[in-house]
């Protein structure tokens, strides 16, 4: 284990130092594009007006021999575009695949500082993020890169979860973790083929009564033990959780749902794999202007958050001061990039 100091040390003589604070960004929504589809590349501009953040995806859902050409659009789409506060990331192929390395080497020699997040898929353990910590420090020093590319695991082996502690804690490039269902549910032995959300057959049978009435059963949530290790994992961290995909692109309710039950637990975002769950995202992922509102009230009637006070009949103190400044914070980094919310959110 390396001391404290060490922790911060550039890993190769030239790049740049590692950070002890994350810059402080709006990411309600991964979008992500198949960069190896022309007119997807040539919606890129007017995606970067109405999203958090674009991905380039060349692992999962890019045929094997596209993968050359998915990554070289990933690079052309890169350095076409103005990005301005719309973060850019890739998904890079696992460590595991023939076509990691080329990503890694030809996308930061030829996107350098454009580039914020690399995204891992089949994180297993913290020795996955040694290794493309260490190599990523290599190719920044080579290619002059002036600012750390941060590192998102995405949790989908039951090894992973497993990890999931030391894989938050393995780097300061830890930008945060998403859950990644699908993969995850195949290395559990899990019975679906559905892409997160739950399942009908999931449930719990109300009591049997007198009578022949049918028993009410309650469907629940196959993901909710993965998101709270991983969200106590991250917030733990001082890094960030996210829900992943939601498959079903027919079911907006249900994506809704299950986006919102992560934001609840303390997730900041989700992937939107269709422009139907952009929408979706910034409406889950941005605090309610109700809640805002009381929030507000409770930090101005607490400015030094001690103390109790008396809020339209509920008692107010350190505790719901903490979780007020949590909603409060949040509305002003989406206030800062959303005017509409600003209107609402009286910020």
């Amino acid at each position: 284990m390396k001391t404290p100091r060490a922790f911060f040390q550039p890993l190769a003589i030239g790049a740049p130092s590692p950070l002890r604070e994350q810059p402080v960004r709006l990411e309600r929504m991964i979008h992500f594009v198949p960069p190896h589809v022309e007119k997807m590349r040539a919606k890129v501009p007017d995606l970067i007006r109405s999203v958090d953040v674009v991905l380039g995806n060349l692992e999962d859902a890019i045929p094997a021999d596209a993968k050359t050409d998915a990554r070289r659009g990933f690079i052309k789409m890169a350095q076409d575009n103005d990005f301005g506060s719309t973060g850019l990331w890739t998904r890079i192929n696992c460590l595991n695949s023939p076509w990691v390395l080329d990503d890694l080497m030809e996308i930061v020699t030829e996107v350098g500082d454009k580039l914020d997040v690399v995204m891992l898929p089949k994180v297993e353990g913290p020795w996955d993020i040694h290794y493309i910590d260490q190599l990523l420090a290599q190719l920044e020093a080579r290619a002059g890169v002036s600012k750390p590319i941060l590192v998102h695991a995405i949790l989908e082996t039951a090894e992973g979860v497993k990890n999931v502690e030391a894989i938050a804690t393995a780097s300061p490039r830890m930008h945060g973790m998403s859950l990644g269902p699908a993969d995850l549910a195949a290395s559990r032995g899990m019975k679906t083929t559905r892409v997160g959300g739950g399942h009908p057959d999931y449930t719990v049978l109300a009591d049997a009564g007198e009578g022949a009435a049918a028993r009410s059963a309650f469907q629940q949530d196959l993901w909710h033990y993965t998101v709270a290790k991983m969200v106590d994992a991250c917030m733990s961290a001082g890094i960030k959780a996210f829900y992943g995909p939601f498959g079903d692109f027919s079911d907006p309710a249900a994506c809704e749902a299950q986006f919102r039950n992560a934001f609840l637990m303390g997730c900041v975002g989700a992937w939107s794999l269709h422009p139907s769950q952009i929408d979706i995202a910034k409406r889950v992922f941005s605090p309610e202007p109700a809640e805002v509102s009381f929030a507000l009230r409770i930090l101005e009637a607490m400015p030094d958050g001690t103390g109790a006070v008396m809020i339209d009949g509920k008692m107010q103190d350190d505790a719901t001061w903490k979780q007020a400044k949590v909603i409060v914070d949040l509305a002003r980094i989406v206030a800062a990039k959303d005017p509409t919310m600003a209107d609402l959110y009286g910020l």
